[in-house]
């Protein structure tokens, strides 16, 4: 494939992606308004972007292909060394606010919504799994005809919207009655 074709690849998906770079550029331009991981973070998204719109540069004026490959491969370490950093700075930054808030309710126990959690994932997936079953039984003891599929498809749904019924309102209910109270 020759290298111009690459290069307007590589120009059209730069080109294409603004909706990221834009905003990153933004929040550089904001400056101290904006978290040190947020800042971080679209210093590593104009990286990649600006490392492709280099990388269609040298596609077109470079004769050998070890020049674009290095600039892509520093480029990328570049990139995921400054996405790398935004996450440990958000990580502190978490921690920091955490800890402030911890401060501030100090007499109050933080809610933990592990439970919550854990008991939604199991109602959805009892449900996903048992419409799965339904299916898989129906597949291998069902009729040959396949005029059954719908109601075994429809049942399947059912049982999938029930379950997702379920956890709407267990955590409709969990809401209603504190984070901090036990059910």
């Amino acid at each position: 494939m020759p290298q111009a074709v690459l290069a307007l690849g590589c120009a059209a998906t730069t080109v294409s992606g603004c909706v990221w770079y834009l905003p990153a550029l933004a929040d550089l331009r904001a400056g101290a308004d904006r978290p040190a991981s947020r800042r971080s973070a679209a210093a590593a998204c104009l990286s990649g972007w600006s490392t492709t719109g280099f990388i269609a540069v040298l596609l077109l004026l470079a004769e050998t292909w070890w020049i674009p490959s290095a600039a892509a491969v520093l480029g990328g370490a570049a990139t995921a060394g400054l996405r790398i950093r935004a996450a440990v700075q958000r990580r502190r930054e978490r921690h920091e606010a955490a800890r402030h808030w911890a401060e501030l309710r100090h007499d109050q126990p933080v809610p933990d919504p592990g439970r919550a959690r854990k008991v939604i994932a199991a109602v959805i997936g009892l449900g996903l799994t048992a419409a799965a079953v339904l299916a898989g039984l129906w597949a291998v003891v069902g009729s040959d005809d396949g005029t059954d599929w719908v109601a075994v498809s429809s049942v399947s749904s059912a049982i999938v919207g029930l379950s997702l019924t379920i956890a709407v309102a267990y955590m409709r209910r969990r809401r209603l009655s504190g984070p901090g109270q036990a059910m």
